[in-house]
């Protein structure tokens, strides 16, 4: 038989649980729920979430999860049809549908826009991002909702000084310098920000190969805007910017992590957007 006090003690300790479809989304319901959660990443760091294909264990954590966050802006493909074979009931949050979308032309002029699912890449998107999940995680358990308000200021003082640290580095490149050639078209969100052109190999999947004219074209704007540095990505087929750069004469700047948080210096979503913005400005100066 249980004594009371131990049976009050197992009700206290046990947490809400959440599943997420995003590295970053990961971070930040780790900061803000704290100890009130248990937070499953069915991304893991360093995987294309372009590429995501659910396992079963996935669909168990889904079912057993009292919040799902996801990216939104049309990023997961079936969504509700993968939550709802799951047999899940908790509360699903497309979180970046809960702001702004930028939409971007159809590639190789067709007719068209389609939305820019990389909010993360900008640091103001994931100030927003940490409200909503804040709320949410009230929503689900309003018992601890002084801790998730609390949780949630102390990560966005932290989001407040990466992002004054953003901008002073970015200050050290002129705005006429402010041109990136990336792999394929994932900071779109960053530019808005910093006043930064983006001219991208691939489309916004990097399932969207890049057409020969694509890249004759890039080659051509490379040379006329005078572009110093290329930037690959981890993980990303390198052969396409060894042409690239072989043909125009500027340089591999390095590679970025565009996709979301991964094992190293980009762990955490700080030292991501460190690592991104220094080898951005260090490879353009």
């Amino acid at each position: 038989m249980l004594i009371p006090g131990i049976l009050l003690a197992e009700q206290a300790e046990e947490k809400t649980r959440v599943a997420t479809l995003s590295t970053v989304l990961t971070e930040i319901a780790t900061e803000v729920g704290a100890e009130h959660v248990a937070v499953s990443g069915l991304i893991p760091p360093g995987t294309d979430p372009h590429e995501y294909e659910p396992k079963p264990a996935d669909l168990t954590k889904l079912a057993e999860a009292g919040l799902i966050l996801a990216s939104g802006k049309n990023l997961e493909a079936n969504l509700s049809k993968l939550v709802a074979n799951s047999g899940s009931r908790g509360l699903l949050v497309s979180v970046g549908d809960k702001f702004p979308s930028l939409e971007l032309p159809a590639e190789d002029g067709g007719h068209g826009s389609t939305v820019d699912p990389h909010w993360w890449n900008s640091i103001k998107n994931v100030e927003l991002a940490t409200a909503v999940v804040r709320d949410a995680l009230i929503q689900v358990d309003p018992a601890h909702a002084v801790d998730y308000r609390k949780n949630a200021v102390a990560y966005l003082a932290e989001l407040a000084v990466l992002e004054r640290w953003a901008k002073l580095k970015i200050s050290e490149l002129p705005r006429d310098q402010r041109k990136l050639v990336t792999s394929h078209d994932a900071f779109q969100y960053f530019a808005k920000d910093f006043g930064f052109t983006i001219y991208a190999v691939e489309g916004i999947s990097p399932e969207d190969e890049a057409s020969n004219r694509r890249v004759t074209n890039l080659i051509d704007t490379i040379k006329r805007k005078r572009v110093k540095a290329i930037f690959g990505e981890f993980g990303s087929n390198p052969k396409v910017l060894e042409v690239i750069t072989r043909d125009t004469g500027a340089k591999i700047g390095g590679n970025l992590y565009a996709d979301g948080l991964a094992p190293g210096d980009a762990s955490t979503y700080a030292g991501m957007v460190r690592h991104n913005l220094t080898t951005i400005v260090e490879g353009l100066k």
